[in-house]
């Protein structure tokens, strides 16, 4: 298996609903953006799949020798003997992976965060940096569209966070801030013991709101300019947001369950994006 057909795997095999916006672009970008996103999981599945804190913390700081290494024309790992030839191309520096891979170690050092300020550097570390990224990739024009990206990547990553909230008390961590929890009277243990209340509900009202305000907030900065060459992350966009309402429609019954999208109607959400610009 050569490089471009391990980080093919690596995304197809994922189940992302980022996999459906990969599938319209051109062979080049979707070259590129596919071993992006493969340098992502990787880094990611550390976290998710080593159970001792340590040996993953060696894992990642063997990756960030493994950036500086490739920067230097020296690639030994697959994602990144894929991903080098595109780096030049669209502007991908060692900060941006770097950037990743330290979002990753928060997830290693910090299972709660104070208050929403603290949540949103986690959230720009492994979700808005992403976004600049792969705006970079779907043929950015315009300086302003970084400013689009970053919030895009927040939005998707609350809505993550939205829906993975009892998946992630099961690994010991819970992204909601520390005081919101407190000002809706949620305690952590019974989010831990997956206890719905009113007040949980009209906690995790609260968190989609936010959500959608974001969505918001990133279309409205998105140029005129850059919208076609940015149907991609408008794609995400409209995926992610439609499994929001679901999860709304659900009334949050997120904590013993995790609510998804049919590959069928995700694939439809990107087509119906990338044919009629609507979402």
């Amino acid at each position: 298996m050569n490089p471009e057909q391990y980080v093919q795997q690596k995304a197809a095999a994922s189940g992302s609903s980022f996999y459906y916006a990969f599938l319209f672009l051109p062979r080049p970008r979707r070259a590129a953006i596919t071993a992006f996103y493969g340098f992502c999981r990787e880094v990611d599945d550390v976290v998710d799949e080593v159970t001792d804190p340590g040996v993953a913390q060696s894992k990642l700081a063997w990756w960030q020798g493994e950036v500086a290494q490739s920067f230097k024309g020296k690639p030994t790992h697959p994602v990144m003997q894929a991903l080098m030839p595109h780096t030049a191309t669209y502007g991908i520096e060692p900060r941006h992976l770097l950037a990743v891979i330290e979002g990753c170690q928060m997830d290693l050092e910090q299972t709660r965060y104070l208050d929403y300020p603290g949540l949103q550097r986690y959230c720009h570390l492994v979700a808005g940096v992403v976004g600049e990224v792969a705006a970079r990739i779907f043929g950015q024009t315009s300086p302003a569209t970084t400013e689009y990206a970053h919030r895009l990547g927040q939005a998707l990553q609350m809505t993550n966070i939205i829906r993975d909230v009892g998946e992630d008390a099961m690994r010991g961590r819970i992204y909601l801030p520390v005081n919101e929890l407190q000002q809706f009277d949620v305690k952590a243990h019974e989010i831990l013991k997956r206890q719905y209340s009113e007040r949980f509900t009209a906690l995790m009202r609260f968190q989609a709101e936010r959500a959608h305000r974001l969505y918001d907030e990133a279309l409205a900065l998105l140029p005129a300019t850059d919208r076609r060459a940015q149907k991609p992350g408008l794609m995400m966009a409209s995926i992610y947001r439609t499994l929001l309402r679901e999860i709304e429609r659900d009334h949050f019954q997120v904590l013993h369950q995790r609510i998804s999208l049919t590959p069928l109607r995700k694939f439809w959400l990107a087509w119906k994006m990338q044919a009629l610009g609507r979402m």
